[in-house]
């Protein structure tokens, strides 16, 4: 039987069956296998497109199977573009639930294509489409995430590596993925996405830090990579050390100084920093100017590599403004000329520019007299009744999440089994786990690992 009359039989029984289980199992189980990509990417015997005449919401599953052949199968045509953003804004998600492997593929295929095409951006929205309405709802983390979230990431590299961000970044770029960001994942489903992998969540968190440093949101930038370098594994991967290395440089541009890891970072990951010279340029971060200059200039080219010079210059450029800020914690009442020798600005016009720019972004609170003498002060409490209110219902949402995660957790036979085992086993030696992690002559990365 030729495919395109074969074809014509699946057509057909797309468009009659009113059982989407028994589709589904027909599409998966009754097709050979080693032809069924082949037969679902060809064209009707009259040489019709089948896409044509489905329906891309009613014929959901057949749809889904179509598109995932042809967007993955090299040889078969392309799906007329406007009919895949259609399903993908249009399908019903209990359909496609039943072929969760075929959702990947069309996600990933999307993401390809457009790649292929030299248009990246048509991808966003019909990815936009599928992240948003696939899950049950948005805490859950799908395969579609990374490939939504891998959709420029080359672009928002050269951003990072770039010293004048501002005029890089287009808003319209980010602005389908930072809404998809701004859902916290708590949720993480097999039976959903899988092939979901433990790598998927460091790839998502790390490139979703990536996109809020590009747009100069530094706490949320901060909260993924910390999720990413954070997240428990066996040995650490190295996109990890990565994530580690711009989260220190993103809080020394947020706040002048870092902040300690969360306990449960693996060990391994904060000794490998120290040995880098990203730990060198934090060390003397803010007041060592000299040596600060000399890193940056002694180690541009691995800055460069890594794509980091955009925040280390970003970095370095705050140095003075996080010296001066300290300074108020210690002086009532500076000249000018003795800022201007604290922080090593060699002009007091320099100064008083910067000081105008700190007051103006609350960073300190001061006043400039007419002969240069600048005198700090506290700052006022200006919290208004709508955001203490607002705080106040934050507090009682993520109260609420994670009282539901705690009776979530403790229903989770998987998670009782291992907490008693931890709890009869004895602590591991520190040398035991060093033998563990590093085998001659290198580092063994983690590899890619099944949430299953």
């Amino acid at each position: 039987m030729a495919p395109s009359e074969s074809l014509d039989t699946i057509l057909n029984q797309i468009t009659t069956t009113n059982n989407a289980v028994a589709l589904n199992n027909s599409l998966r189980n009754n097709i050979p296998k080693e032809s069924r990509d082949t037969i679902l990417a060809s064209f009707l015997s009259g040489g019709q497109d089948p896409l044509t005449v489905l329906d891309m919401r009613e014929n959901t599953l057949g749809v889904l199977w179509i598109l995932a052949a042809r967007l993955t199968l090299p040889t078969a045509a392309p799906p007329p573009w406007p009919l895949v953003q259609e399903f993908c804004h249009t399908f019903i998600p209990e359909h496609s639930r039943l072929a969760p492997d075929r959702v990947t593929a069309v996600a990933r295929g999307i993401a390809a294509h457009a790649t292929a095409s030299l248009n990246p951006k048509a991808a966003i929205q019909p990815l936009y489409d599928l992240v948003r309405r696939y899950p049950p709802d948005l805490s859950y983390l799908t395969s579609i995430h990374t490939a939504f979230a891998l959709v420029r990431p080359s672009f928002l590299l050269i951003v990072l590596s770039q010293h004048h961000q501002q005029s890089c970044v287009s808003t319209q770029t980010f602005s389908a993925l930072v809404p998809v960001l701004y859902n916290p994942i708590t949720n993480i489903d097999t039976v959903l996405s899988p092939d979901l992998t433990y790598n998927d969540s460091l790839i998502y968190h790390y490139l979703g830090g990536i996109t809020f440093a590009a747009l100069k949101r530094w706490t949320q930038a901060e909260e993924f990579f910390e999720i990413a370098l954070s997240t428990p594994g066996h040995v650490p991967a190295a996109l990890q050390l990565e994530a580690l290395k711009k989260l220190k440089l993103v809080q020394l541009i947020a706040t002048g100084k870092t902040a300690p890891l969360p306990k449960y970072t693996h060990p391994l990951l904060l000794r490998l920093f120290k040995s880098s010279p990203y730990s060198t340029f934090v060390n003397a971060y803010p007041h060592n100017t000299d040596l600060l200059h000399d890193c940056v200039q002694r180690e541009a080219a691995t800055f460069a590599a890594e794509k980091n010079t955009g925040l280390i210059q970003q970095a370095f450029a705050r140095a003075p403004r996080w010296t001066l800020k300290k300074l108020t914690g210690t002086y009532v009442t500076l000249s000018l000329s003795d800022i201007a020798k604290a922080i090593k600005i060699e002009s007091e016009d320099d100064v008083r520019a910067l000081l105008l720019d700190m007051i103006e972004a609350n960073d300190v609170t001061a006043q400039i007299s007419a002969d240069g003498a600048v005198t700090f002060s506290d700052p006022a409490p200006t919290f208004t009744k709508e955001q203490v209110d607002c705080v106040l219902a934050d507090v009682q949402n993520q109260a609420e999440l994670l009282s539901f995660l705690e009776r979530g957790m403790a229903k989770s036979k998987e998670y009782l089994s291992k907490a008693v085992k931890n709890r009869e086993d004895s602590s591991w030696a520190a040398q035991a786990e060093e033998d563990l992690l590093i085998s001659a002559p290198g580092i063994v990365w983690a590899e890619e690992a099944s949430f299953a």
